[in-house]
C-alpha cells in the first residue's frame, strides 16, 4: 500500500511537470509566432537599385551621396550612398516648381501676396498686397530660390503648407521616390523632410520633361512681371553657375542649409544624350558635377536603330502586291559605347495583311534588346 502511494505521488509530480513543460512550449511558440508577426509588420521592402559598381572612374567626388543618371536608358552610370536619406535644402523646389508649373498651365491665376507667404532665408522679396501670376512666382522662385515664393506656390495650389506637402508626397510616390518625404515647399530644414540622391535624380528627370519647367530652369536670367504694382519688373540672375560654366547644361537647382550642406541637381544634354547629376552635402559641387557629366558623355551615345528610309515588305492576301512597312517615327536609343555591337533586333509582323490596306495602318512592331533589357521599341505602319 505504501509502495502504491509513493508511485502515485511520483506519477502526479511527473504529470504536473509535463503539464508545465507543455504550457511553456506552447507559450514560447505563441511568443515566437507573435515575434514573427511583429517582424512581418515592421519589415519594409524597397524596390530601389543598389549603389553601382565603380570601376576605373577617373575622378572622385566630395559628396556625402551622389549619382549620375541617364533618364533615357534608366542607367546609373556612377554614384555612392544613392539611397541614403538626407536633407536636400532648396532642391526641394524642383517638386514645388513642377507642381506650380502644371497648375499654371491649367489656370495661370493672379496671386495676391499675403504675410502668410513670408519666409526666412533666400527671398524673392514679395510684399503684402502685390499681385502676380502663378507662373511668374515659379519663375522668380527658381531663379533666386525664394522661400517666400515657394510658400506662395504652396498656399495657392494646396490651400495650406500641409495640403501642398500632401500633393508633393503623392507625386513623389507616383514617380517611384520611395525614400522621400516632403514637409516644406522650400526645403528649409525639418525633421521629417528628406530624400535621396537616387530619388532626386528621378524627380529631376521627370521635371525636365515639363516644357514650362524646363524653360524656367534653363535660363541664366529671368524677368518677373507684376500685375500690381503695374509695370513692376524684377530682373534676376539664376543661382545655377553651371548654366554659364558647363557646355550643354540646361538646369536645374541649387540648395544650401546648415543641416543639408550644399546640394545640387543638374541636367545637361549633348548630341541627344541627357544626363542628370545629383550631389548631397558636397563642398565642391560645381567641380564634381562637371566631372560626373564629362564622364557620362564619354560613355554614352544616341544611336539610330531604324529610320524612315529603311522599309520591309509584307504580302497582301488575294493580290500580287506587297505593302511597305516603316516605323511610325525614327527609332533611337541611348546606349553605352561598348554595347553597340550587342544590340539585337526582333520584328513582329503577321504572315500577310488583308486587302484593302490604308496608309498609316499599324501592321507590326519592332523591339531592340541588349541582353534581357529592352532598349527601344516602336510600331511599324504601312507606307
Amino acid at each position: 500500500m505504501i509502495l502504491y502511494m509513493k508511485k502515485t505521488a511520483l506519477f502526479l509530480v511527473l504529470l504536473q511537470f509535463l503539464t508545465f513543460f507543455s504550457g511553456c512550449v506552447r507559450q514560447n511558440e505563441t511568443r515566437a509566432a507573435d515575434l514573427s508577426l511583429a517582424a512581418e509588420k515592421v519589415s519594409v521592402s524597397y524596390d530601389v537599385p543598389l549603389d553601382p559598381e565603380v570601376k576605373d572612374i577617373p575622378f572622385s567626388d566630395s559628396a556625402a551621396a551622389s549619382i549620375l543618371y541617364c533618364p533615357d536608358s534608366k542607367e546609373i552610370l556612377y554614384g555612392h550612398d544613392i539611397n541614403d536619406r538626407r536633407a536636400i535644402a532648396s532642391t526641394t523646389k524642383i517638386m514645388t516648381a513642377l507642381l506650380g508649373s502644371e497648375a499654371a498651365a491649367e489656370d495661370d491665376i493672379v496671386v495676391e501676396v499675403t504675410k502668410e507667404m513670408y519666409a526666412e532665408g533666400s527671398s524673392l522679396c514679395l510684399r503684402e498686397g502685390e499681385k502676380l501670376k502663378l507662373s511668374e512666382i515659379v519663375r522668380g522662385m527658381m531663379a533666386v530660390s525664394g522661400n517666400d515664393a515657394a510658400n506662395a506656390v504652396a498656399l495657392t495650389c494646396g490651400g495650406s503648407i500641409e495640403g501642398f506637402a500632401d500633393m508633393m508626397n503623392q507625386r513623389a510616390a507616383e514617380l517611384g521616390m520611395k525614400n522621400t518625404h516632403f514637409v516644406t515647399p522650400s526645403g528649409l530644414d525639418a525633421p521629417e523632410h528628406y530624400s535621396t540622391a537616387y530619388d532626386m535624380a528621378l524627380l529631376g528627370a521627370a521635371a525636365m520633361e515639363n516644357d514650362a519647367f524646363r524653360s524656367v530652369v534653363s535660363s541664366p536670367s529671368a524677368e518677373v512681371h507684376y500685375a500690381e504694382p503695374e509695370g513692376k519688373t524684377q530682373t534676376l540672375r539664376n543661382s545655377n553657375r553651371l548654366l554659364s560654366d558647363y557646355d550643354g547644361c540646361i538646369g536645374i537647382k541649387t540648395g544650401f542649409t546648415d543641416e543639408a550642406g550644399r546640394t545640387l541637381v543638374s541636367c545637361a544634354e549633348r548630341n541627344g544624350v541627357r544626363l542628370i547629376a545629383v550631389t548631397l552635402c558636397d563642398r565642391d559641387d560645381w567641380r564634381d558635377h562637371k566631372a560626373m557629366l564629362d564622364h557620362g558623355f564619354s560613355q554614352l551615345s544616341r544611336v539610330s536603330l531604324w529610320n524612315c528610309d529603311r522599309e520591309i515588305s509584307l504580302a497582301v492576301a488575294g493580290t500580287a502586291d506587297d505593302v511597305r512597312l516603316i516605323p511610325r517615327d525614327e527609332i533611337t536609343a541611348v546606349i553605352k559605347n561598348d554595347d553597340k555591337n550587342k544590340i539585337k533586333e526582333k520584328i513582329f509582323v503577321p504572315r500577310f495583311l488583308y486587302s484593302p490596306v490604308a496608309p498609316g495602318t499599324v501592321a507590326g512592331s519592332v523591339e531592340y534588346r541588349i541582353g534581357d533589357r529592352i532598349i527601344a521599341a516602336g510600331e511599324l505602319i504601312t507606307a
